[in-house]
């Protein structure tokens, strides 16, 4: 897998570029969107406890355009999200 595939850069609310690491992505056919779960590269959890995860829905780019992410707005898609997340980390703690 090519390493760039996995990170993605993501412009915060002040229009700083933040590189981030996929966590994973997921397609939901309850909200016909696809979804990428991620974090700011270096926050590898060792500093503090808790690694502060973000969601965005994403529209896949054509061919090999970049993809666009888009901000989540509904609170039943944050619902599902959180469900998602939380049993891949169930399975992420069971694999270890």
């Amino acid at each position: 897998m090519d390493h760039g595939e996995n990170n993605i850069t993501v412009i915060d609310e002040e229009g700083n570029e933040q590189l981030c690491e996929v966590l994973f992505t997921f397609d939901s056919e309850e909200f016909g969107k696809s979804y990428v779960l991620y974090y700011p590269v270096g926050s590898d959890g060792e500093d503090d406890d808790e690694i502060e995860i973000h969601a965005s829905a994403f529209i896949p780019g054509e061919d090999s355009e970049e993809g666009e992410l888009m901000p989540i707005e509904t609170e039943e898609e944050w619902d599902m999200i959180e469900e998602v997340l939380n049993t891949f980390l169930d399975e992420q703690e069971e694999g270890e």
